[in-house]
């Protein structure tokens, strides 16, 4: 299963990082920065179907989704566009990803930023905050309850917050048990990739009104947009539509017009 190898390969990276700085280390680099992230549930708050716009080169489904690669030129257009938030993938082996491009964005980008990678370990929450995150992904399909709950209070005491990934009812029950108030409903099965917006539509009416909730993946046209803002969500997370569009602020307002 590809979510095994991702895992695999994030742990073997993990050890390299370690090896040359040592967690302790990160700690006390994160303790002098002493730097206060933005409000990723405020902007996911606001009125309307917020977007959360993901700088996107690869995945392990489709491959290369962008040729023409420029992440600083496409953080621009989202900016220009007006989203809510950015995700920004820094996972390297499938799909990508760097924490380079995630710096370069944070130098100018004054939205919320989701580091968008596989978290398996602490160390990995103190390197967002390092890298100027404002949220991190929980993925409940490849974290304990146990560990999701001790990764979300390190996140939040750093002042970051959490966008904890579901993607069927048993892992809901699980985040909502915890109590986590940013939910996000993965439209694809991570098993078989295969998408399906009425995941949304099903999961959502067991959710609390009082929890913020994302839909994430498959969402490409207007009449997804439509269909997705009928299920009472909070916001949208869509990186694939955006990225085979050479026009990328146009594509984010025709979908956005589209509410």
């Amino acid at each position: 299963m590809i979510l095994d190898e991702i895992v695999a390969k994030k742990k073997i990276r993990l050890q390299e990082r370690k090896a040359k700085f040592p967690l302790e280390q990160l700690k006390q680099q994160a303790l002098k920065l002493q730097r206060k992230p933005l409000d990723f549930q405020y902007a996911l708050r606001q009125e309307g179907l917020s977007i959360i716009a993901e700088v996107k080169k690869a995945s392990p489904s489709k491959g290369v989704i962008r040729p023409d690669f420029d992440p600083q030129a496409i953080a621009r257009a989202y900016l220009k566009a007006g989203v809510q938030a950015m995700s920004i993938l820094t996972e390297e082996d499938f799909f990508q990803g760097s924490d380079e491009y995630f710096k370069q964005i944070r130098s100018f980008a004054n939205t919320p930023l989701l580091r968008k990678d596989f978290i398996i370990d602490e160390y990995q929450i103190y390197e967002a905050y390092c890298m100027g995150a404002d949220a991190i992904l929980l993925i409940a399909a490849i974290l304990d309850n146990t560990t999701m709950k001790r990764f979300y209070n390190i996140t939040t005491t750093l002042g970051m917050h959490c966008l904890n990934e579901v993607h069927d009812q048993q892992e809901l029950e699980r985040v909502l048990k915890l109590g986590f108030p940013i939910v996000g409903i993965n439209n694809r099965n991570l098993k078989t990739f295969e998408e399906k917006l009425e995941t949304t539509g099903e999961l959502r009416n067991s959710i609390p009104s009082d929890r913020v909730v994302v839909s994430e993946s498959g969402i490409r046209t207007p009449e997804d947009i439509q269909m997705i803002a009928g299920y009472q969500v909070d916001g949208v997370l869509i990186g694939e539509a955006f990225m085979r569009n050479p026009n990328v602020t146009l594509a984010v307002e025709q979908l956005r017009g589209s509410q």
